[in-house]
């Protein structure tokens, strides 16, 4: 196979023979559950703009210094953020089962595109490559703590990013990440959060923005008070606050976020509210160490503490019914899963 080069932010182009195996983490877990870092939740990394956004973006909040600098191929946006959402999942569904992890992973493009309900077609690998170089080029400098630690620190959301193999037409088919130290922490250190999977489904960054900072904050609290100002900074939003005010109502009246809930408030506030109850593990069936490791064994490849969240949410909806044995209960639901 000839040399690939990989774009503008990649690093040097590849022979025919990828990297050893392991040198790499290899992205091979099916249906991990979409997971976030808290840090770029909270803060505005991400460009809302869908069209190419070439602003030098300023946060300060609260002590936390932002400045976002973006490559020629403008700012990433928060659709480019569906590679570092896939990535976390698949680490931290691997750091959960046991596995070693690397900050450089090897993935399959048409899995990750997949996962996050990206199209497939040609025009969709296109636009998956202009993501990485967008991730790659875009530049952050911040004293975000990640891990426990804070220092002010310049990087990409992506060190570099590598084609490894293509088909005879050019679309990409394994592609090479390398994440920044700074996510990587992060990710080792537990700091992130699990997202809904209908989160893939909002196509307005707003939409995805809101929920993101809804899902930080209320989290397990039943409501979430802020005031719409605030909410428009932390946003990242460039809009006027009159535009993004009436942009947060027309988002209230259509109600898309998966979870919450959002209600206007006197005083120029927003209410979040949860939808349903959050079923927690331990409010539920208790399951054995040892029946986990059996459905590791009947579903390999598989994030069974996805499936298991999946499971719980199926008993919650069927009316929390009482089991005389969990422990064979899932294991069955899982072999009808199979």
């Amino acid at each position: 196979m000839a040399a690939i080069t990989a774009g503008p932010g990649a690093v040097a182009s590849v022979s025919g023979y990828p990297p050893a195996r392991g040198d790499f983490f290899v992205c091979d877990i099916f249906d991990a559950l979409p997971k976030d870092d808290m840090a770029s939740m909270e803060h505005p990394l991400f460009s809302l703009s869908t069209r190419p956004d070439r602003r030098i973006l300023n946060y300060t909040h609260n002590g936390v210094e932002v400045t976002v600098v973006p490559s020629v191929r403008g700012l990433a946006t928060l659709f480019d953020k569906d590679i570092l959402i896939y990535c976390i999942s698949q680490l931290m569904a691997a750091i959960n089962a046991g596995r070693e992890v690397t900050r450089q992973l090897r993935l399959t493009a048409h899995d990750l595109m997949t996962a996050t309900g990206r199209e497939t077609s040609g025009d969709g690998y296109a636009r998956l490559r202009e993501a990485f170089e967008r991730l790659a080029g875009t530049r952050i400098t911040t004293n975000v703590v990640t891990g426990g630690i804070e220092a002010t620190t310049g990087f990409g959301l992506i060190e570099s990013w590598q084609i490894l193999r293509a088909t005879r037409g050019g679309r990409m088919v394994q592609v090479a990440v390398t994440l920044s130290e700074w996510l990587f922490r992060a990710v080792t250190a537990k700091s992130v959060l699990t997202l809904s999977r209908e989160y893939f489904g909002l196509r307005k960054p707003l939409e995805r923005r809101v929920y993101e900072l809804a899902r930080k904050h209320c989290g397990r609290q039943p409501e979430w008070r802020i005031s719409m100002e605030v909410l428009a900074r932390k946003s990242g939003s460039a809009s006027p606050l009159r535009v993004f005010r009436k942009m947060i109502r027309d988002m209230i009246a259509a109600d898309p976020l998966p979870d919450y809930h959002l209600r206007e408030e006197p005083g120029d506030m927003l209410l979040v509210t949860r939808r349903d109850p959050l079923v927690l593990p331990a409010e539920g069936p208790v399951l054995k160490a040892v029946t986990i490791e059996t459905a590791r064994g009947l579903m390999r490849g598989w994030d069974i503490y996805a499936l298991e969240a999946e499971w719980r949410d199926m008993w919650h909806r069927s009316g929390r019914p009482r089991l005389r044995s969990p422990d064979a209960a899932f294991l069955g639901w899982l072999k009808k899963r199979q």
